[in-house]
């Protein structure tokens, strides 16, 4: 296979006319024959560029409003031609076909069209054609064919030429043509997910997704593991409400891969809750360690770490507006592995600078709550794919079950504590007492050992505040799925919690009913769990 192919002749046909002009003075100055289309030959012509339209070299013109018009002969077999095959060359003399040794095109901006809510008709005339067809006979030609998808890779492409007098190498053909295929593997995923949705099908024959390399990572969960994080808005990040892959990292170290796991908990979490107030995450090995509403968010952030002082060092915190000199202050007394936030003022961000490893990250907003998504995860030969969590009770669905009713201040603390449950480690019980967590119990393997352990850490929480009883006594309690027997909630009330909000659905339910009697407390029931795996 031969190393250096000097290109003598190239085809241009982009929609993203980033960096064009500059890259084809350069091929024009190398006597390079540019060949183009539509939009693209007009502009290089404006520029002063040489170039010669395709529909003059097939002899064929443009048709169909532009569908049809590199779909010829003289094009696929200048792109597919083996150059060293006797058998090609001479089809290639007879009929009048000659090499196209570099092409360069970005395809129609179909994912961008969907990202702006366009109609149906103006997204499916948005599906390029022509341009995935050439693509992939390049790519796969690559032995004599440079193809150039990305205008990043211009440069590279650019600095090919000079150092090899108006050649490329091997190995630059054939780590072109890789993100060549991926380019296309990605534009047809987001094709094949429109249509899906559009059929109605959540979860197709055929599943496929794509991603963006947004950054490589040191090294994933552990340092003998590799990671990177990818975008699954693809080539945009339109499509895409604030979240981690529209983040801007302000100050810090790098992200690892626990990091960005944990952070996309805390922002989840932080997003979900009463926009009308000011809310704190704290969040530890992608579990709450603490979660607050407060008038300020100096006040949401302290309520928030008064929750489990121990377990919030070296945490992750979110918060759901604008970070603040004041609560900037607070966060820097103790060691923080990252803030997030939908935006940071001047002066907390000078307070922040201080903490030289410390990452601040500004999304520009918060995410919707209620936006569609898939969570994947996968197994052995395969993928385990389910829409995401944002279900929702609304408070005329609660069924109130005990003889005992809630009051207005209980019912609230219900509602924000079941809120906490869905982005908790299952088995999860969390203590909520007037608009703060109080005691949270993640991830074990039986759901009074998370009672008792969230009650616990509220007990040790009291004592180095020095307060004569846990935060417990006096608060509701959630659990994210139903009590199978009574022992959880009635360690709830030992713990001194006064109400319970739970799913309901147990076989012993009219036991557990009776246990909450006898104990004094109001119980409501919503008829959802928010198991978390």
């Amino acid at each position: 296979m031969t190393d250096l192919v000097p290109i003598r002749r190239a085809l241009l046909s982009v929609s993203d006319k980033e960096n064009l002009t500059e890259l084809g003075a350069v091929l024009a100055a190398q006597d390079v024959e540019i060949l183009s289309t539509g939009g693209t030959a007009k502009t290089l012509a404006e520029a002063g560029i040489p170039v010669r339209e395709v529909s003059d070299y097939t002899g064929f013109p443009e048709m169909m409003d532009g569908r049809v018009k590199t779909l010829h002969p003289r094009i696929h077999g200048g792109l597919l031609a083996l150059r060293d095959n006797p058998a090609h060359t001479a089809a290639m003399e007879e009929q009048g076909i000659t090499g196209i040794d570099l092409l360069v095109v970005n395809l129609y901006p179909f994912e961008e069209t969907l990202a702006g809510g366009a109609d149906a008709a103006t997204i499916i005339e948005n599906i390029d054609i022509g341009g995935p067809a050439m693509i992939r006979s390049a790519a796969k030609n690559h032995a004599f064919v440079t193809v150039v998808t990305d205008p990043g890779d211009y440069p590279a492409l650019l600095a090919e030429l000079k150092a090899n007098n108006g050649a490329t190498s091997l190995d630059l053909r054939r780590r072109m043509a890789a993100r060549a295929y991926q380019r296309t593997a990605a534009y047809d995923s987001a094709i094949a997910a429109w249509f899906a949705g559009a059929a109605g099908e959540t979860f197709p024959e055929r599943y496929t997704f794509s991603g963006k390399k947004v950054l490589d990572l040191r090294y994933g969960e552990n340092p003998h593991q590799q990671a990177a994080f990818y975008s699954t808005g693809g080539d945009t990040s339109q499509s895409q409400g604030p979240g981690m892959a529209t983040a801007r990292q302000l100050q810090g170290k790098e992200l690892s891969f626990n990091n960005l796991n944990d952070i996309d908990a805390a922002f989840a979490l932080v997003s979900e809750l009463d926009p009308t107030r000011a809310a704190v995450a704290i969040i530890k090995h992608a579990n709450p360690c603490g979660v607050a509403l407060g008038d300020s968010l100096a006040e949401a952030y302290r309520r928030a770490l008064a929750c489990d002082p121990l377990s919030a060092f070296g945490g992750i915190i979110a918060v759901n507006r604008a970070l603040d000199a004041e609560t900037a202050g607070e966060i820097v007394k103790v060691f923080t592995e990252v803030v997030i936030a939908p935006e940071v003022d001047d002066a907390a961000r000078e307070i922040l600078s201080a903490k030289k490893n410390l990452r601040l990250l500004v999304t520009g907003g918060m995410a919707d709550p209620d936006a569609g998504g898939m969570n994947i995860r996968s197994l052995a030969g395969g993928l385990l794919v389910q829409t995401t969590d944002n279900g929702r009770v609304a408070p005329e669905e609660l069924r109130v079950v005990t003889r005992k009713q809630p009051s207005a201040a209980e019912m609230a603390d219900m509602e924000l504590a079941f809120t906490i449950c869905k982005h908790v480690k299952s088995n999860a019980i969390i203590y909520v007492k007037d608009g703060a967590s109080v005691g949270i119990g993640a991830g074990q393997m039986s759901r009074i050992d998370s009672a008792r352990i969230a009650a616990s850490k509220a007990e040790d929480a009291a004592e180095a505040a020095g307060l004569a009883e846990p935060a417990t006594v006096g608060s509701v309690v959630a659990s994210d799925a139903f009590f199978p027997f009574a022992d959880g909630l009635l360690a709830a009330a030992k713990a001194g919690a006064t109400a319970v909000i739970q799913p309901g659905g147990s076989m012993r339910d009219d036991e557990v009913i009776a246990a909450a009697d006898e104990a004094g407390l109001a119980m409501v029931m919503t008829g959802m769990r928010h198991f978390r795996h």
